[in-house]
């Protein structure tokens, strides 16, 4: 089993009949899924997305791929293939095409729509180019061909790559429910004829390879909403992805019979839905929905809202709700459905939410006490099955977190493939197919990315550090005036403290040893401005943490006369 290491250099030049996959987001976390692949001088990419925040990331809005990688190289790029609409795999697309709009983006009827739709907010227009499954197309030397696979999202793809370096199976996210919504099963004939013609390298969907057995069908979850919706006495607010058109589709369902109208909340789930539906992937019965602005002229028990914020993101529709900063007040007798698994880390926030919510009064229905959700990814028993289906000579997870990518080497391993063929990588990792075996052969750039209101890549990981400090422990300035050529104290010590938790009056016990340090840095000749500063934070730094034993953030403020 072949593992990254922190020392990798730079890689080699691509030998003549190689082609190298350079991940630059979605190895190791769950989200910014991208990978760049090169053959004879040319790149194709699949997947473009983000990834959201941790609240150790503050004021960060979005988490993009580092694009260093192939910025020089933009001109390379044949297409840019996208598996399916979810953020995670389209959420970056407009910050690429920023640096390049006329790359072909290759998709499915829906995903291309989706992220037509969005990129209309940064006006750009796209070139498209659809697929389906069933089709091959060339890109430049890749040879595509596309399979269709289930997901929590209409239209999804798997994609194929074939090269002089061989067949690469790419399976996007994926999983194989056998009875889905849209009646669309995942090409298992498919795979299994690729996998009798050989593939060289699988690349798979790690997401839920922790999870034994195989992942419940969509359609179990209808009765479970049927039962909800039967047991609702006043308002039903449901939340749930923007981009979840199945799950919708099942509320919608249940509120036609239950009678009660419906109104969607949040531009993501308007636009995305409003695209769903013209296309014909969601099905509205007549009469069925209300603008939102018309839903307080309705009875309570008559109505269904659907919204964002499955996720307890702040700015959501559902976490404005829990506290109270939304026009929709929840109420004694309300039920709110949360329709979506938790993504790892989201676990606090999302509980907060619902805390919110059962405060003012609502019944929280969501996965831990009902099952109100399916995973849209495979579990082990179906990663089990496409791994014998496909036999890859070499075999490399991708998109998971560090325990589910070694998880799935493991069922790898299982099923035969050699441990020296199976490659776990992270971002950034080099990983190159030549004659048969692939291996890695060095590491590049790909750190985060981070989009902070219309500023990218502004914000540094210092930055992030600097803000966490003054979220935690808050500042102190301190302004000194001193004499420019001596360099003594002629005014000050003045300090000034927020978020700190100390109170003004106590700073009167370092004054004294701040002006005692300052005469003495004169005496040694000091009469630089930065060496002051230093002398300033060290000494109420120390003072500080001696005795309230907290780290503020310390800005010393030197004016000179």
């Amino acid at each position: 089993m072949s593992h990254p290491h922190p020392d990798l250099g730079p890689p080699p030049p691509l030998p003549a009949g190689a082609l190298r996959i350079v991940a630059l987001g979605g190895l190791g976390e769950i989200g910014r899924n991208m990978a760049v692949f090169e053959f004879g001088g040319r790149l194709l990419v699949v997947d473009c997305g983000v990834l959201f925040p941790e609240p150790d990331q503050p004021g960060v809005d979005l988490i993009l791929p580092d694009f260093d990688y192939i910025r020089d190289r933009l001109d390379d790029i044949e297409a840019v293939i996208l598996t399916h609409a979810h953020e995670d795999h389209i959420g970056a697309v407009p910050y690429l095409l920023r640096e390049r709009p006329d790359i072909t983006l290759v998709g499915s009827r829906l995903t291309l729509a989706l992220i037509e739709s969005k990129l209309t907010e940064h006006r750009i227009q796209p070139v498209k180019h659809e697929v389906v499954e069933g089709e091959r197309h060339a890109f430049g030397p890749f040879e595509c061909e596309f399979f269709a696979v289930n997901h929590s999202i209409p239209d999804a793809l798997a994609v194929s790559l074939r090269t002089e370096a061989g067949i690469v199976l790419h399976t996007g996210d994926f999983k194989m429910d056998q009875l889905p919504m849209d009646g669309r099963l995942t090409d298992l004939g498919g795979f299994a004829r690729l996998g009798a013609e050989g593939v060289d390298l699988l690349m798979s969907d790690s997401t839920n390879s922790e999870v034994p057995g195989f992942v419940t069908s969509e359609r179990e979850i209808a009765p479970v909403i049927d039962d909800v919706f039967r047991g609702a006495e006043q308002r039903i607010i449901v939340a749930c992805f923007a981009s979840h058109v199945h799950r919708v589709q099942q509320v919608l369902d249940a509120a036609d019979k239950h009678g009660r109208k419906v109104a969607f909340m949040g531009r993501s789930m308007v636009r995305n839905m409003g695209v769903a539906r013209d296309l014909g992937y969601l099905k509205v019965p007549p009469g069925l929905m209300l603008d939102a602005k018309e839903i307080e002229q309705w009875p309570p028990k008559d109505v269904v809202l659907i919204c964002t914020g499955s996720q307890g993101e702040p700015m959501a529709a559902l976490s404005r709700m829990a506290n109270r900063d939304h026009p929709i007040r929840v109420a004694e007798g309300d039920t709110v459905l949360l329709a979506s698994s938790l993504v790892p880390g989201n676990e606090t926030a999302v509980g907060k939410v619902i805390n919110g919510l059962t405060r003012w009064g609502a019944r929280v229905i969501h996965k831990g006490n009902a099952r109100v959700h399916v995973s849209g990814h495979a579990a082990a028993g179906e990663l089990l099955y496409v791994l014998n289906l496909t036999r890859p000579s070499n075999f490399m997870p991708v998109h998971g977190e560090w325990r589910h990518l070694r998880a799935h080497a493991r069922l790898a391993a299982l099923t035969g493939v050699p441990e020296d063929h199976i490659v776990i990588a992270e971002d950034g990792v080099v990983v190159d197919l030549l004659d048969g075996r692939a291996k890695i052969v060095g590491a590049v750039k790909a750190g985060y990315v981070y989009v902070d209101g219309s500023s990218v890549g502004g914000v540094t990981d210092v930055a992030l550090k600097d803000r966490r400090i003054l979220g935690d422990e808050g500042f102190i300035s301190i302004v000194i005036v001193v004499d420019s050529t001596t360099g003594k104290l002629t005014g000050g010590p003045e300090v000034h403290a927020r978020g700190s938790g100390i109170d003004l009056d106590a700073f009167e016990a370092v004054i004294p040893q701040l002006e005692h340090a300052l005469e003495e840095a004169a005496l040694d000749g000091v009469a630089d401005v930065q060496q002051m500063r230093r002398v300033v934070r060290r000494t109420v730094g120390r003072w500080v943490s001696d005795t309230y034993r907290r780290r503020p953030m310390i800005i010393p403020v030197v004016v000179e006369v």
